[in-house]
């Protein structure tokens, strides 16, 4: 059996990159190249890249056997905003991208990318914010109606604003705000699903370093539409017989996923996922002793749904690093990303169809 080691402090390096790079949905040329310069970096025999049409990035690597066709997906997309409409103060209204979490964004840097690809800062910030001023702002409902973009600009009204280049469309980038600690952690915004990407990343430097090839022919799409419901629904360059989502692992209350595990999750807000698929995730992770965890998540769904109700008949599973206050301010561990990473590994070199 192939000895795989998880370099996980490489993945972690990559993973810290790809954080910095603005990916909201809709944008993704900068986060695309990225990826695209670390997997061709890699320089793994067999291995080729290319661009969909909708913008994904999608690597195909023949495998040992042609008699099954494999697919893992994971999304660089993440949550933003764009500009809704350009207030007479000059300040900005805001339209969301994916289900953003007005609360956990507000007091939070951004950066308004202009068409023509300037940049200018600002903070989300609520209208009319100053507690000396407004009695109710403590608990005024925080929504797109009433929190706003304060630009770091001299600019009072429209015309102002619109001088400095900005104008109804242009994308908002979120500060991620990325710290790795002594302790293992990496908190930041946009875990969801970087980090799935980084996991991606690091099983195939595993492969590399091993000297394997996943045991079928594989493609690999990191999709760019998955926060607004379509991401791995279409661009794969053959019939897939299996399906395997890397995505995040919703922790809270009444869950059993955790930030040190690999969670393998067997139902979401789609419905249960291949009993076959998990059946094989399970006997490897218990195999190869890896820390995992079976989880339910109600309110989420994955590329790998999206992927199935576009049409695809393919078994479709779903695993994932533990992850923390999804959609705000997240944080997982290195040991979620270690396990995660070796459980793709794992599958990858399996040649149980």
């Amino acid at each position: 059996m192939a000895d795989l080691h998880i370099n996980t402090d490489a993945m972690v390096d990559f993973l810290v990159g790809l954080l910095n790079t603005p990916s909201p949905t809709g944008y993704h040329v900068e986060a695309m190249t990225y990826i695209r310069q670390a997997f061709a970096g890699l320089e793994i025999p067999g291995l080729t890249l290319a661009t969909t049409g909708k913008g994904a990035l999608l690597a195909t690597w023949k495998g040992g056997s042609d008699v099954s066709r494999r697919g893992v997906t994971a999304h660089a997309d993440t949550l933003g905003l764009m500009v809704r409409e350009i207030k007479s103060s000059g300040r900005l209204k805001v339209s969301p991208l994916g289900g953003i979490m007005w609360g956990g964004i507000e007091m939070e840097g951004v950066t308004v990318r202009t068409n023509d690809d300037r940049r200018c800062r600002g903070t989300v910030v609520p209208v009319n914010p100053s507690l000396h001023v407004n009695a109710k702002i403590q608990t005024q409902e925080r929504n797109a109606d009433t929190l706003e973009i304060r630009l770091d600009a001299r600019t009072t009204s429209a015309e102002q604003t619109r001088a400095l280049g900005i104008e109804v469309g242009d994308f908002i980038f979120i500060d991620p705000r990325v710290e790795v600690g002594e302790a293992g952690f990496i908190r930041g915004r946009f875990l969801d699903d970087k980090a799935g990407v980084a996991c991606i990343y690091a099983a195939l430097a595993a492969l590399k370093q091993a000297g394997e090839q996943p045991a079928y022919d594989t493609a690999f799409l990191i999709a760019n539409y998955e926060e607004v419901g379509h991401g791995g629904a279409s661009g794969w360059p053959f019939e897939l017989d299996e399906l395997l989502a890397i995505d995040m692992a919703a922790i809270g209350e009444s869950q059993n996923s955790d930030e040190y595990s690999v969670s393998i999750c067997v139902k979401d807000g789609g419905g249960p996922y291949h009993f076959e698929m998990n059946s094989k995730l399970r006997r490897l992770a218990e195999t190869f002793r890896i820390p995992y965890k079976t989880d339910i998540y109600v309110y989420y769904s994955s590329d790998g749904t999206a992927y199935w109700r576009a049409g695809g008949d393919a078994r479709v599973g779903l695993i994932g690093p533990g992850v923390d206050c999804s959609h705000a301010y997240e944080r997982t561990h290195r040991d979620a990303l270690e396990g995660s990473a070796h459980l793709l590994a794992r599958y990858l070199v399996d040649d149980s169809r």
